[in-house]
Order: C-alpha cells, then sequence, then structure tokens
C-alpha cells in the first residue's frame, strides 16, 4: 500500500511539472529502490551465514561424537556398548530425558535406591504422558508404513523381516547375559556372606579392610633391629675400652629383651615398651657418636650373621635327628600292648596257638598279600581295612612275617581278633634258616664293623655322611625291610602275591589287581615321578660309572607299599639274583645310601608295569597338602614319612582314615591307655 501511494505521488508531480523528470527518478530511487535492495541482500548474507555456521556446527557434533566413541570404547566392555547401540537404535539418542522416563532396560537400572514420594509421583505422570504420544505416534506410524510398504519389493520385505529376526535375537542374547551377570553376582554375594563365619572379631567394620592393621608386628621388629645394633655396639665399645658405655648398653639391651620377651606382634608387648625404646633409642645414638666406624660395624654385623647362619644349621640338623628319632621309637602304649599279648600267648596251650583254614596258605587260585612288619597295631589295621573292604574275605589269604620279639604278640592279637572267613597266617623272620649271612648279601654287610658304626656313631660329626641322617634308620638293621628281594624263596608255591606297608590303610576292594596285566613285567607299582622329584637321580649316585652306564637319570620312579608282583616272571628273570648282584657292589654304599627303594630300582628296573594312580595314593606321612577328594577316591592311602599315624607327629586331618579301623574298645588297648 505504501509502494502505490508513492507512485500516485510520483505521477502528480510528473504530471504538475513534466520538466524537472531527473531529480524525481533520484527520489525514487532512494526512497523505494534502495531499502528493498537493501533488505534482499541482508536476507542473503543471513542465509549464507546460518547455512556456513550450520555445517560449521554438524562438523562440530561430529567431531565431539566420534571423540566422545572414542572415550566410551576405552571405558566399557563390547557388551555395554552393543547395549547402547541397540537402545540408540531403536529409542534415538541417550538423553537426561530417557532417564528421566525410564526407557532403558534393567541392566542400566540402579537397584536399592529408594526415591522420594514426589519423584514417583512424577516419574507416573511423566511414564502416563510418554505412552500416549508412544501409542499415538506408532498409530500414525503404522499409518505411513502401511503406505509406505504398500508397494515394497518382495526382496525388501525379506531384508526387513531378518533385519526384525536380528533385532529380536540380539534383544534375547542381551537378556540372557543381563541374568547370567545377575546369577555371579548373587553367588558371589553368598560366598562373601559365608565368610563372614570366619572374619576376625573385634573389627569396626567386617568388611572394611582398610581397618586391618598390616604392619601387626613393627614394633617388635623395630624392638629386634635396637638388639641387633645393641650387641654389635657393645662389642665395639668393650673392644675400644669404653666400659660405662658398653655398660649402659648391657642395661638397656636386657630391659629391651626382657620387654619383647616370646612376643611376635605388637599386641603381645607391655605398655612399658615404648618407654624402653625411646630409651635404647638414646643409648644407641650416643654409641654411634661415639663409636660408629662403617667399616667395623659392617664387620660386626656380617660376623654376628654368620655365627647365626650356622647356629641356624646346628639346631635344623638337631632337630632333623631328633624327628627321625621320635618317627622309629616305639611309643609306650604299643610297646605296653605288645607285652601283654606276648605274655598272654605263651600261656596259650599249644594246640590253641594254630589258626584255622591252613590249607588255603599254597591255593594259588586265591587273593594272597604279604605283609612284613614288627607293629601290631599297624599289621592289625592293614588287615581289618582290607577285610571290611572285600567283597568275599574267604578268598583272602594273609601271610605275616615278623621277628622273635613280636612273633607272640602278633599270633595272639589275631587268635584274639581273627579277620572274619579270611586265612592267615605268622611266621618268624629269625626262623627261616635259609636267609644267613653266606646267601644274603645285605645280611652280611649289616653284621659288620663299618656297618654298625656307621649307624650307633651317626650323630658324631667325624663320621662320613653325617648329614644325611634319615638313611640312617634303626629298620635298615632288619631284614624284614630287606625280605621284599626273596619273595619266591618265601612262597615258593604261589603265583602272584600282593605285598603291603605297615602303614597303609586299605579303602576299597583289591581283588581287581590280580586281574591287571603287568605285560610280562614282574613289579606293578604307581609311579611317583613328577617334572623333576622323584626321578633316578634323586636316589642313586650318577657320578659312579656303574649307575651311568646303566640306568637314565630321568627314569621314572615308584613306591613301594602296594606292589603287585608276579613271582612266575620273578624266577624266570632271576630277580633275586640281579639284587644280589648290584647288593654286592655297593658295600661301601657309594652307588646309593641305605634303604630297600634305591635298590628296587635298579633290581626292577624295565621290569616295571605303572598302576593307575588311584590305586595307591601316598604322601600323607609328610605332605600336609594332599587333596580330600584323592584320598577319598583311593584304594590304598600310605603314611609314607616320618608322621606316622599311631605317633603323636601323626597330621590330624589325615588321621581319622586310620583310626576308624582301630578297635579302641578292646580291653588290651584301654588297658595300655591307647585312645583316639
Amino acid at each position: 500500500m505504501a509502494l502505490k501511494r508513492v507512485l500516485s505521488s510520483v505521477r502528480v508531480l510528473s504530471n504538475r511539472s513534466s520538466g524537472s523528470r531527473l531529480p524525481i527518478a533520484i527520489l525514487v530511487f532512494f526512497s523505494v529502490l534502495a531499502p528493498l535492495v537493501f533488505f534482499v541482500g541482508r536476507g542473503l548474507y543471513i542465509s549464507d551465514q546460518n547455512s556456513i555456521q550450520s555445517d560449521f556446527s554438524k562438523q562440530n557434533v561430529d567431531w565431539r561424537e566420534r571423540l566422545a566413541l572414542q572415550s566410551i570404547k576405552n571405558l566399557f566392555t563390547k557388551e555395554v556398548v552393543d547395549v547402547v547401540t541397540t537402545s540408540t537404535a531403536d529409542l534415538g539418542p541417550l538423553n537426561l530425558d530417557s532417564f528421566r522416563k525410564g526407557n532403558l532396560s534393567a541392566s542400566w537400572k540402579v537397584v536399592g535406591v529408594e526415591t522420594s514420594v514426589q519423584d514417583n509421583a512424577i516419574s507416573k505422570s511423566n511414564q502416563k504422558a510418554t505412552d500416549l504420544k508412544q501409542e499415538t505416534s506408532q498409530d500414525k506410524e503404522g499409518k505411513f508404513l502401511d503406505d509406505d510398504h504398500s508397494h515394497d519389493t518382495p526382496a525388501k520385505i525379506l531384508r526387513r523381516q531378518l533385519r526384525d529376526d536380528r533385532r529380536e535375537k540380539r534383544a534375547t542374547e542381551l537378556v540372557k547375559q543381563d541374568e547370567k551377570v545377575t546369577v555371579k553376582l548373587e553367588n558371589a554375594a553368598i560366598e562373601r556372606s559365608k565368610a563372614v563365619d570366619s572374619a576376625v572379631l573385634g573389627k569396626y567394620n567386617l568388611w572394611r579392610r582398610e581397618n586391618e592393621n598390616v604392619n601387626s608386628d613393627s614394633t617388635v621388629r623395630l624392638m629386634r633391629d635396637q638388639i641387633i645394633m645393641s650387641k654389635a655396639y657393645v662389642s665395639i665399645a668393650k673392644s675400644k675400652n669404653k666400659l660405662e658405655l658398653q655398660q649402659e648398653l648391657q642395661i638397656r639391651l636386657k630391659e629391651i629383651q626382657q620387654a619383647l620377651g616370646e612376643s611376635t606382634a605388637d599386641s603381645g608387648l607391655p605398655h612399658s615398651a615404648s618407654e624402653k625404646i625411646k630409651e635404647m633409642g638414646k643409648v644407641l645414638s650416643k654409641a654411634r657418636e661415639q663409636l660408629f666406624d662403617c667399616k667395623l660395624v659392617t664387620g660386626k654385623l656380617r660376623a654376628m650373621l654368620q655365627t647365626s647362619e650356622e647356629q641356624v644349621r646346628r639346631l635344623k640338623k638337631q632337630s632333623m635327628f631328633l624327628s627321625q628319632l621320635a618317627a622309629k621309637t616305639i611309643p609306650y602304649s604299643i610297646h605296653c600292648l605288645s607285652l601283654r599279648l606276648t605274655i598272654q600267648y605263651y600261656l596259650l596251650p599249644q594246640e590253641k596257638r594254630k589258626f584255622p583254614r591252613s590249607e588255603n596258605l599254597e591255593n594259588p587260585n586265591l587273593y594272597h598279600y604279604a605283609l612284613f612288619s614288627d607293629n601290631v597295631l599297624a599289621a592289625s589295621i592293614v588287615v581289618n581295612s582290607t577285610i571290611m573292604n572285600a567283597k568275599d574275605p574267604s578268598k583272602h589269604v594273609f601271610h605275616l612275617v615278623t621277628n622273635k620279639l613280636n612273633f607272640g604278640a602278633m599270633n595272639m592279637w589275631f587268635l584274639l581278633n581273627p579277620p572274619g572267613k579270611a586265612t592267615i597266617h605268622v611266621e618268624n623272620v629269625d626262623e627261616f634258616k635259609w636267609l644267613n649271612s653266606s646267601y644274603s648279601p645285605v645280611l652280611r654287610q649289616l653284621e659288620t664293623a663299618s656297618m654298625k658304626e656307621y649307624y650307633f656313631k651317626a650323630d658324631h660329626p667325624t663320621v662320613s655322611g653325617s648329614s644325611n641322617l634319615k638313611y640312617r634308620n634303626p629298620k635298615y638293621l632288619s631284614m624284614l625291610n630287606h625280605l621284599r628281594f626273596y619273595l619266591p624263596q618265601v612262597y615258593p608255591k604261589l603265583d602272584k602275591i600282593l605285598f603291603l606297608d605297615d602303614d597303609i590303610v586299605v579303602q576299597k576292594d583289591l581283588t581287581g589287581l590280580w586281574s591287571v596285566d603287568l605285560h610280562g613285567k614282574v613289579n606293578g607299582a604307581v609311579e611317583t615321578c613328577g617334572q623333576s622329584f622323584h626321578r633316578f637321580d634323586k636316589y642313586l649316585n650318577f657320578s659312579n660309572h656303574h649307575i651311568s652306564r646303566n640306568f637314565d637319570p630321568n627314569a621314572c620312579g615308584w613306591a613301594y607299599g602296594m606292589n603287585m608282583f608276579d613271582l612266575k616272571v620273578w624266577k624266570k628273570k632271576d630277580i633275586t639274583g640281579i639284587y644280589h648282584k648290584w647288593q654286592n657292589m655297593n658295600e661301601d654304599r657309594a652307588l646309593w645310601k641305605l634303604g630297600t627303594l634305591p635298590p628296587g630300582l635298579i633290581t626292577f628296573y624295565g621290569l616295571t608295569h605303572p598302576l593307575e594312580k588311584s590305586w595307591h595314593v601316598l604322601g600323607l606321612g609328610y605332605n600336609p597338602s594332599v587333596h580330600k577328594k584323592e584320598i577319598e577316591h583311593a584304594a590304598v592311602i600310605h603314611y609314607n614319612g616320618n608322621m606316622k599315624p599311631w605317633l603323636d607327629l601323626a597330621m590330624t586331618k589325615y588321621r581319622p582314615y586310620w583310626t576308624k579301623y582301630v578297635k579302641y574298645d578292646h580291653h588290651y588297648l584301654r588297658s595300655c591307655n591307647l585312645s583316639e
């Protein structure tokens, strides 16, 4: 309208004065066209600026998104990123509104957080609004989708269906992963709650480890350091004739030693310990000012260290000797049992000293066991446990050999406690007239003066090899230990026999061992090698050319205690002759130390068939880490080592496997104070 008015006024002016048209044209240009040009140009400039800014902002957003994605990948696992990607693809970008509206999966929700009533009301109202919006949007989207996909080709429809199937499958996998994580967290919480029973009482909070004092012995270690330094300065003060300082150091040393006592933790120290530490610190500072010489103090501390190490070695050797002595000493209760049974046996008339079923002793169709022992209680456990776990005890025959000292006791025990329907026979090794020094090299060697000196002066430091105390076992003086190399001579009419030590317990029926194919070998045993342990180089002297030329140092060792011997093959291979040959060569103990395992490894080299490890589990006499399942699944468990189950040295966690076969209610055991 304004433009029309301007044009009409121009026409009037032109009619009035047609001679002056140029000024009028200029006036029209500046009043009409100039503002128009200005506004059009400004609009174009603004649109260009907006497009440039939008492009720049998009670049900035793209750059920020890439940086955020890199940070997220570093912070979260692939599964979490997949959850975010799936949520973004289905619901749009994640933002604070999504968290407020609760449009996230259960794995993103915080469990256990209580909100206020107002927050709940707001969340419910927001949820209703979002539901209405989603319903309307779904209706609209459904219409649009129907319109859009009405003319789709079959290929597009198939791709869309496959895409939907993949999404459903992925959602199902995420739900399963979420459930697995929940189960793991629940199990971890249960285990954590169980640990409360074993937690240390008296803490401020059982779940806060930072409340535990890690350095609970820091004061004790400080006092020990002060004792060491004071001893060094006492010696230096004496050498430099500083008698007053020496006396003061000795007084403080005595005080702090009394305060320390036998304490191993700060909680065991008396209240006066802190004052003693301060006083000792003052004296040590004074001694440092007057006596400190780096070279002198270093030499004194080195001398003290060497003295302490020598004392530790001496005590360790003494401890080893005492442990060996304790392990091989017969307890009073067992000695009492043997004496009472021996007296009772020799009071019996001759006709009552015989065992029944003697016709089974040479029957090769029965299951025969060889047991050589001088321990009545231990032998009774072997027989009792074997019979209690046997399917048919009447087919089992036990051949016991003992010495003349325990012959009466061994007979009397099994006369009073017969092993059910099984057959048993007890013999005296001293009555084997064929076993003499002219036939057996080891018996001849045991009677020599050098061997007696080796045994009875073993604790003397001048005796060669005095450090190997474990080889100076008194049982090596008994032929019961070496009788295992003469099985065909002891039982000439048997084909197979199972050899058992007296420190084992039978937990399953052993008749399956007689059906094991030894593949022409003589000895069936469980191998004991594991990596570098219990191989031939552990038992034999490979610096000797007789050993190095004939044996492999990495050959696997095996165990005595439960061995199946084929006596037919034994006789064909002349195993006893091989044993005699090597025993003669070892008269000076240059090939191996004393014992029966090293000559056994040599004698049965290449003639041993490995049995399944579950037949024979070892280590219950020295190894505290034998697994419980391994013990329970074993047919035979072996208490090899010093900690025998009938000694106070026995490991308490292994002892019940042995004690459950002891007849503690027997009147002879009660009279000798034998109890669990």
